[in-house]
C-alpha cells in the first residue's frame, strides 16, 4: 500500500459458523478444521465441585445420608445422586472438562446421564 491507496470506510468479512444449543445456551460453532478457544464450561466446573464437596461432607460424618445432605442443600436426592456420579469420572475427563477441552457433545446433561464406571470405557461414551 503507498499512501495514496484509499482505505474502504467498510470492509465485508465473512465467517462460516453456525448456531448451536449446549446445555440451554446457544453457541457459535465453527467448521471442522477451524481452531475454537478453549472455553470452560463454568456449569460443568460447578457441578464437579459441588460433586467433591458433597462426597467430602458424606465421607467425613458430617451428613450420615444422601438424603439428610440433599434436605439441607434444598436439592432432590435423586439429583444429589446423579451429581455425585460425578465423581466416577476418569481424571483425564475431569482435567479435560476443567481445561475447557471437552467436546461441544459434554454437557451437564450429557454427564449426569449413567454412564460406564470403567474409565476406558466412560474416554468412548464421552467421545474424547
Amino acid at each position: 500500500m503507498t499512501s495514496r491507496t484509499q482505505i474502504p470506510d467498510t470492509v465485508t468479512l465473512n465467517v462460516p459458523f453456525r448456531v448451536v444449543k449446549r446445555g440451554g445456551r446457544k453457541e457459535m460453532q465453527l467448521p471442522d478444521g477451524a481452531v475454537q478457544p478453549r472455553r470452560t464450561d463454568s456449569t460443568l466446573v460447578k457441578a464437579l465441585a459441588r460433586a467433591f464437596r458433597w462426597k467430602r461432607m458424606l465421607e467425613s460424618g458430617e451428613f450420615a445420608t444422601i438424603v439428610e445432605l440433599a434436605e439441607r442443600e434444598g436439592i432432590a436426592p435423586s439429583y444429589m445422586t446423579r451429581v455425585l456420579r460425578l465423581t466416577l469420572l476418569a481424571p483425564d475427563i475431569i482435567e479435560g472438562i476443567l481445561d475447557g477441552k471437552q467436546g461441544p457433545e459434554v454437557t451437564l446433561a450429557k454427564v449426569l446421564e449413567p454412564f460406564p464406571l470403567t474409565w476406558q470405557h466412560q474416554a468412548l461414551h464421552f467421545s474424547l
